[in-house]
């Protein structure tokens, strides 16, 4: 009995999750399979959109797309602008974190937002490119 509650004390510092963390492109980037200038080129990410960042070596850094699509970018690319992502075919933003508020205007798939504020509970505060500003539930974007 004794030795499960110490192997579940020692494990426990390792079992807290890990923020995510994001950032955005600064220009449009050829993604690549390796870290490297003699990679193969797997696809192009544009500039703005929002990427997990997994792993930075000297000028590399290793990211996640939306999509699950991972590889390596020149970390320069990379800035602290969060940026999110809409990946349903519709996102509903809305006038205040409510499903009942004013329905603003909808996002296509792929539109991408910036991200203002992390609210409490399941709603962003985003501004679209034309200045508009509103909330958005989480669950219809990726990144940030």
């Amino acid at each position: 009995m004794l030795r499960p509650l110490l192997i579940a004390l020692c494990l426990a510092p390792f079992a807290q999750a890990q923020a995510l963390d994001y950032r955005s492109l600064s220009d449009n980037a050829v993604v690549l399979d390796a870290g490297s200038r003699q990679a193969n080129p797997q696809f192009i990410l544009l500039r703005g959109t929002p990427v997990e960042l997994l792993v930075t070596l000297d000028r590399w850094a290793k990211v996640r797309e939306a999509g699950g699509g991972i590889g390596w970018v020149d970390r320069s690319l990379l800035v602290e602008q969060k940026r999110v992502i809409v990946t349903a075919p519709n996102a509903e933003i809305r006038q205040a974190a409510s499903p009942d508020s004013a329905l603003l205007f909808t996002a296509s798939k792929d539109v991408v937002l910036e991200l203002l504020e992390k609210t409490p509970g399941p709603w962003l505060k985003v501004r679209h490119r034309d200045g508009r500003v509103g909330f958005v539930e989480l669950k219809a974007v990726w990144g940030g």
